[in-house]
């Protein structure tokens, strides 16, 4: 059974995803402050973690911060009211996989929490933790890439875009975000050089004959599916 923690402080909606939840099959635990969310989540063994942003004690982009300074691989589920592209930026800057906006339906929630769960298969064996998709693989430890078995050589840049897509699946990522995780908040580029870098990355990961594994949305960005 996956067990999900749920640090939110407005009860009636905690209590409401954790009885869809329960419904759903999953095992479930509630905290409605920062400092006792970021304890449970540091103190237990969570498939997924749901997390507001706005909590008393310690707000949820520090103990999303905090939570990935020891666990990498736990996905998060940032829940706000606060819809602005920087806010959701932060949000997954901060080490978040994904972000829902208040009020949303449980539809969907549920539809995030089941494609974070099954999006990649991460194997940690002999201290190497390895990022699967398709055929594609990346040792995190030694910035390994391989396709089918075959290593493939990447720039700094094609590899770390490669990471955030393969940590992102199914999940649509706009131009600004992708240009604030890889190349910075300060940085003097354009969101153009993104478009650039896809192509290069594209280049080298596609098939001719094949799709591409990383699709455009038009008006918005990209994503790998």
């Amino acid at each position: 059974m996956k067990r999900i923690l749920i640090i939110e402080d407005e009860k009636n909606l905690s209590r409401f995803i954790e009885l869809e939840l329960n419904y759903e099959g999953y095992e479930t635990e509630v905290c409605s402050d920062g400092r006792n969310g970021l304890k449970h989540a540091l103190s237990g063994e969570w498939d997924a973690i749901l997390l507001d942003l706005m909590l008393p004690e310690l707000n949820g982009l520090e103990v999303c911060r905090r939570i990935r300074q020891t666990n990498k691989i736990v996905p998060i589920i940032m829940i706000t009211a606060r819809d602005t592209v920087l806010d959701r930026v932060s949000g997954l800057d901060s080490g978040a996989d994904d972000y829902i906006i208040k009020p949303f339906a449980i539809e969907e929630l549920l539809a995030r929490l089941r494609s974070l769960l099954r999006r990649v298969e991460v194997l940690t064996t002999n201290d190497l933790t390895v990022l699967n998709f398709n055929d594609l693989s990346i040792e995190l430890e030694s910035c390994v890439v391989r396709k089918g078995g075959e290593v493939i050589s990447l720039t700094k840049r094609e590899y770390d875009l490669l990471v955030i897509f393969i940590s992102n699946i199914n999940i649509v990522l706009t131009r600004e975000v992708l240009l604030n995780k890889v190349w910075g908040y300060h940085t003097g580029v354009e969101t153009n050089v993104v478009d650039v870098y896809v192509r290069y990355l594209r280049n080298k990961i596609d098939e001719k004959n094949d799709g591409s594994y990383i699709q455009t949305v038009r008006g918005t960005g990209y994503v790998m599916r």
